[in-house]
């Protein structure tokens, strides 16, 4: 790793953490483990520990792994820009090269799963295989109970561990609250992929979700059609269930079924 674009580097026992300068950003990042390298990209509204605090150390065993913070959510700082999916692969694709990875799995969940799909579109030669979890590519792919909630929203009704989790690393309860704006903006807003970027997809893909998502079974299934290299897992349960997402039950023997899964997509060689 190139430490000339950390401030503030630290290490502690096998990771480290830090911040890099991509395109204007200060992004803060941590690595874990050793091995080839997964990034782990989370939802929107959280962070790292909220969503993969349960499954990172299980990773790490066998990879290297690079989880970040985008762009106003947990220790990276918001700046003057809008929040896009776009913008946000980019952030991704400069950390990497920045940090001399010219190629790397990307796991995504969520709003992070949408910026899985962007990286994938955006960078495909820096898109080893990808896993989309909990996501949709358009609109249509969500129930209408979603848009009828995200239609509108309050401050009050996000979750309070993500509330709880921001706090403790930035105390700051007006930077709490221009985050929850900029998520939901963006979500009110979401831009459909079209299915030609779909198609588009080269990479090796696993796509996740519970059957009782944000994203319809239906719409996963569509997805998986669509490209042409993917795996898909429908998992009994909500959003994030399956990983042991900060606010879900924490279903032990779920969650290590899970990660067995994802890690026998992993580990399964790439096919031209």
């Amino acid at each position: 790793m190139n430490s000339q674009i950390a401030k503030g580097y630290e290490t502690k026992n096998d990771s480290t953490s830090g911040y890099a300068s991509v395109n204007g950003l200060t992004m803060y990042y941590e690595i874990h483990g050793a091995g080839a390298p997964l990034v782990l990209i989370h939802g929107g509204g959280s962070t790292i520990q909220t969503t993969f605090g349960r499954v990172l150390q299980d990773f790490a065993k066998t990879r290297s792994i690079i989880a970040v913070e985008m762009q106003a959510h947990g220790h990276t700082a918001d700046i003057d820009r809008p929040l896009s999916f776009q913008q946000d692969a980019d952030d991704i694709a400069e950390l990497l090269k920045q940090l001399n990875i010219g190629k790397a799995d990307i796991f995504g969940f969520s709003n992070g799963a949408s910026t899985t799909l962007q990286f994938a579109i955006r960078h495909p030669e820096m898109a080893n295989k990808i896993i989309v979890a909990s996501t949709f590519y358009k609109k249509s792919g969500a129930p209408d109970w979603f848009w009828n909630m995200m239609s509108s929203p309050t401050f009050e009704g996000m979750p309070q561990p993500y509330k709880d989790e921001y706090l403790k690393i930035n105390p700051d309860t007006n930077a709490l609250y221009r985050m929850y704006e900029r998520d939901v903006t963006r979500m009110q807003s979401f831009p459909d992929i079209s299915e030609e970027q779909i198609l588009s997809i080269k990479a090796p893909a696993f796509i996740i979700i519970g059957d009782n998502d944000v994203a319809t079974p239906e719409h996963a299934a569509e997805m998986h059609r669509l490209m042409s290299n993917s795996r898909l897992a429908i998992i009994p349960g909500g959003h994030g269930d399956y990983i042991g997402e900060m606010t879900t039950p924490q279903d032990s023997i779920l969650i290590a079924a899970t990660v067995s899964l994802i890690n026998k997509f992993l580990d399964e060689p790439v096919t031209k």
